[in-house]
């Protein structure tokens, strides 16, 4: 019998993919200040085109990727695998405008690849920018995290807003989003597939 001084279990609350607005709150909460380049992850920096072209600073960096989320002569860093041709650097190129109603979903997974084959050497280092380092740069970084690490886009932008000022348009944030809302639905499937398997060997081993 519950003791009456027990206090009741507190409820289960399902996460739910947030809001255009509630999402911009979370990530303009306990911003940091902006700076040039910032480390967000074991061996993955994010910058802005200065950093980019700063081929010294790579290079005491130990840089070994480049992932140019802005390549492209227009509002973009026009580096290429050229402009490293003198440092042994894997260069990876996204033509991508920082606008709202630019996809950049169409580079989610891809980047997202890239950036995880780049990784999976632990020597590996690897700088993420575009203009500022802050919009289509942070993004395809976001959905690396969510693809690749199983996180939230809310945990996402919470692990790299602490170690980085980011601003992605809300045309961004709402690729995000959907983003998010994929990657549950396809996590749902995967365990209500897995949980009708452990149901249906425990039915065979029973008829045995």
């Amino acid at each position: 019998m519950q003791s009456m001084t027990e206090e009741p279990p507190e409820p289960v609350v399902e996460y739910v993919t947030p809001g255009g607005y509630e999402l911009e709150k979370i990530l303009n909460r306990d911003c940091m200040e902006y700076t040039h380049i910032n480390q967000v992850w074991p061996n993955v920096w994010i910058g802005d085109e200065e950093s980019a072209k700063d081929k010294y600073h790579l290079k005491k960096l130990g840089m070994t990727h480049i992932l140019n989320a802005a390549e492209g002569t227009w509002n973009n860093v026009d580096t290429g695998a050229e402009y490293y041709s003198d440092m042994d650097v894997v260069y990876y190129g996204v033509v991508a405008e920082d606008t709202p109603t630019f996809d950049l979903s169409q580079y989610f997974f891809s980047a997202a690849q890239f950036i995880d084959q780049t990784l999976n050497i632990p020597e590996n280092k690897l700088l993420v920018h575009c203009v500022m380092g802050r919009s289509r740069s942070a993004t395809l970084f976001l959905a690396y995290l969510m693809i690749c690490k199983n996180m939230t886009v809310v945990d996402a932008v919470d692990h790299v807003k602490r170690r980085r000022r980011i601003i992605p348009n809300w045309g961004f944030l709402k690729q995000l989003r959907q983003l998010d809302t994929y990657l549950l639905e396809q996590r749902d499937e995967v365990t209500t597939d897995k949980g009708k398997g452990e149901k249906k060997d425990k039915e065979s081993e029973e008829d045995e």
